[in-house]
């Protein structure tokens, strides 16, 4: 028995014209959208912009984490259910960094991220 010869013997394994296995023709099978996609999708945050959020829940660090079109945003400082203005500090193909302007607990935002970094950064006597 005999795979892959539909085709009139070329190409491999699920191919309708040499392309090899998936049949795509050179592209290996795989969509031009590069990898898992969001590298290249256009991130709905910027660095240095302000962004009206509610934290929906709270990271493992003890940083709030907010959404905006599903893209993640750790806040330092700020508590789950709190509604604040943030401003991005940073932004990566994942996830970015902001910190709270102004909402409930905006006075207390940077203190409580200085004292939580200072605190990981020394080793336990």
């Amino acid at each position: 028995m005999s795979y892959g010869n539909r085709s009139g013997g070329r190409g491999g394994y699920g191919s309708s014209r040499g392309g090899g296995y998936g049949g795509s023709g050179g592209s290996g099978g795989r969509s031009s959208s590069g990898g898992f996609g969001s590298s290249f999708k256009p991130k709905p945050v910027e660095v240095g912009k302000e962004y009206d959020v509610t934290i929906s829940d709270t990271s493992r660090r003890g940083e709030g984490i907010a959404k905006i079109d599903g893209f993640v945003i750790f806040v330092a400082g700020a508590k789950q259910g709190q509604s604040a203005r943030i401003k991005v500090t940073r932004v990566t193909d994942r996830f970015a960094t902001g910190e709270v302007v102004t909402g409930a607990g905006a006075g207390t935002a940077e203190a409580t991220s200085e004292t939580a970094s200072s605190s990981e950064e020394q080793p336990e006597a």
